[in-house]
C-alpha cells in the first residue's frame, strides 16, 4: 500500500501540548505507519522561526523521513501572528491522492473535512486522520475512513 502523509505541525504541537502537556512522538508515528505500507510522500508543514529549538526539531523531522515545508512567521502590527498552511496542505493532498492508496492527515482542523470528502470521491483513496480527540473537529473525525486518537502511545 502506498501512503502519503501530511502533518499540520502547528496544530499537532498545540493540541498535544494543551491536552497532555507533552510532545507528539513523530518517530513512533513513523514506525506505526511503515507497518501499514510504503510511505511514498511525507510532508510536514511548519512555521519558520529563527530559534535553535525549531531548527533542531525540523532537522529531526528530516532525519525521520519528512520533507519539511516552511512558511515565514508573520507578526502582525496588532501583535497577533499568522502562519497558516491550510491551502498548501490542500494542494499537496489533492495532487498526491491520485498517486497513492491512502492519505494520512495529522490535524484536528475541521476545514479539512471537505478535502477528505473530495479525494475519497475522486480518487477512491482511503483516508486516515490522527488528532487529539477532544480538540479534533467532529466533521473531520466523521469524514475520515479511520480516525486515530493521539494518546500516550504517540507522545514523548
Amino acid at each position: 500500500m502506498k501512503i502519503a502523509v501530511f502533518v499540520d505541525v502547528q496544530n499537532i504541537y498545540y493540541t498535544t501540548r494543551d491536552c497532555y502537556q507533552r510532545q507528539f512522538n513523530y518517530r513512533q508515528f513513523w514506525q506505526m505507519l511503515t507497518a501499514q505500507g510504503d510511505i511514498v510522500i511525507a510532508n510536514a508543514y511548519a512555521i519558520q522561526r529563527s530559534d535553535d529549538q525549531q531548527h533542531k526539531f525540523q532537522t529531526a523531522l528530516k532525519h525521520i523521513g519528512f520533507n519539511v515545508k516552511l512558511k515565514p512567521f508573520i507578526q502582525r502590527s496588532d501583535g497577533s501572528a499568522k502562519g497558516d498552511w491550510d491551502v498548501g496542505i490542500t494542494i499537496d493532498v489533492m495532487e498526491a491522492a491520485a498517486q497513492v492508496d491512502k492519505v494520512v492527515l495529522l490535524s484536528g482542523d475541521g476545514d479539512f473535512d471537505l478535502l477528505l470528502q473530495h479525494i475519497k470521491q475522486k480518487h477512491k483513496v482511503k483516508t486516515q486522520v490522527f488528532g487529539v480527540e477532544k480538540l479534533t473537529a467532529n466533521s473531520l473525525i466523521n469524514t475520515a475512513d479511520c480516525f486515530v486518537a493521539i494518546d500516550s502511545s504517540l507522545l514523548k
